[in-house]
């Protein structure tokens, strides 16, 4: 009850952030995390904040608010997934439209030499495990519905490229991101990637992963080795699971780090993770369901306070990332990721919070539409 709580009453609040931000991936994460209500209950009400979106952000002629793709952005595609299902519930030409212009826009995404798209062109010949969650499950969807002879191999080779750059098979754990041309001055000069291991960032990744593989999958087709990689990536960050709390440290592998603490939205993308890899059989359930649960139970427990009868999330990173070339700070140092601000409510763990949730009530069948 205390996360259906949540999740109503923070999509409900979530109104008027949408109506003042322009077009962003946190908004996108929590429209699909009211979608992914909508669907574990069939709850109308829970549409409410995706329609205000729609509203908002797309006009008649499907023009996107606050949409630049001259900034060619892997983080301005991720909302567009919610426009899938508002074309489905409406049939109004504006969201294929809109579908259709961003796909346009990750037609040209620069690429690395290895076919991986840039994060940013702001961040030349990067490759980010986030981007992996921003761009692949829009593309996958978009070939999906719409593609002449999808067979997702550009999505599947771009995973393979992350897999044999970003891994690092001693720890088992996967780096922020990676610099295709050693130039920029996070870069390690040997293999370019950053120099540890964000918890969101390996979050992100896991959750693309869950994604893709359910498009795909609903194309009729296989991704085993989508399999492959997230019981990888799972395992890998299970070595490191915190006992006593069931979570996970922000610097993943550095648990007596000064400063590092039991982060909150990469934990909950974990969750989501492990619960929907089991829903779609990527995953054993006998042995991951109830990680996932515990988590989730973790989070409830540990991580939400109530305040005059409203419930906060707390512990969760505003924001952190890799550069650009004139901030050297954000350098992906362990002490870079320890040194970014600790908030409530954020976007990206309480959306993410709430996709856990929902995928725990379609695993288990509580109020899941028929």
């Amino acid at each position: 009850m205390v996360l259906e709580k949540f999740a109503r009453d923070y999509l409900d609040g979530y109104q008027e952030q949408l109506f003042h931000n322009k077009w962003n991936y946190t908004g996108g994460c929590v429209l699909m995390a009211g979608k992914y209500m909508y669907e574990a209950t069939g709850d109308a009400s829970y549409l409410k904040v995706i329609r205000h979106f729609a509203s908002r952000y797309v006009d008649e002629n499907g023009t996107i608010f606050g949409y630049d793709p001259e900034e060619h952005n892997v983080d301005l595609m991720c909302s567009g997934k919610i426009l899938f299902p508002l074309y489905d519930w409406t049939g109004e030409e504006r969201f294929r439209n809109g579908i259709e212009t961003i796909m346009a826009n990750l037609r040209e995404q620069p690429r690395t030499n290895e076919g991986s798209f840039w994060h940013k062109l702001i961040y030349p010949n990067q490759v980010w495990l986030d981007g992996l969650y921003m761009a692949q499950p829009f593309y996958v969807e978009y070939e999906r519905r719409f593609g002449a002879h999808p067979d997702f191999q550009d999505t599947l080779r771009q995973f393979d490229v992350v897999r044999n750059r970003l891994f690092d098979e001693k720890k088992q754990l996967y780096y922020h991101g990676y610099d295709e041309s050693r130039q920029v001055f996070w870069a390690d000069q040997e293999t370019g990637c950053s120099p540890s291991f964000w918890l969101r960032s390996m979050g992100w990744y896991v959750m693309a992963l869950v994604d893709c593989y359910d498009q795909i999958m609903q194309a009729g087709q296989a991704a085993q080795s989508l399999a492959q990689l997230l019981k990888e990536a799972l395992d890998g960050l299970l070595r490191y699971q915190d006992a006593e709390s069931c979570l996970f440290y922000q610097v993943i592998d550095q648990p007596d780090l000064p400063g590092n603490y039991l982060e909150t939205s990469g934990s909950a993308m974990i969750a989501y993770a492990l619960l929907k890899g089991v829903r779609l059989r990527m995953l054993d359930a006998e042995r991951y369901a109830p990680i996932g649960r515990n988590i989730l139970c973790a989070l409830e427990a540990g991580k939400m306070r109530m305040d005059h009868g409203t419930l906060h999330l707390k512990d969760i990173c505003r924001t952190a990332g890799l550069g650009p070339a004139d901030d050297l700070r954000r350098n992906g140092t362990p002490a870079y990721y320890v040194s970014e601000p600790i908030v409530e409510d954020n976007a990206h763990g309480s959306a993410a919070l709430i996709m856990a949730y929902s995928q725990e009530r379609m695993l288990s069948g509580k109020g899941e539409r028929k």
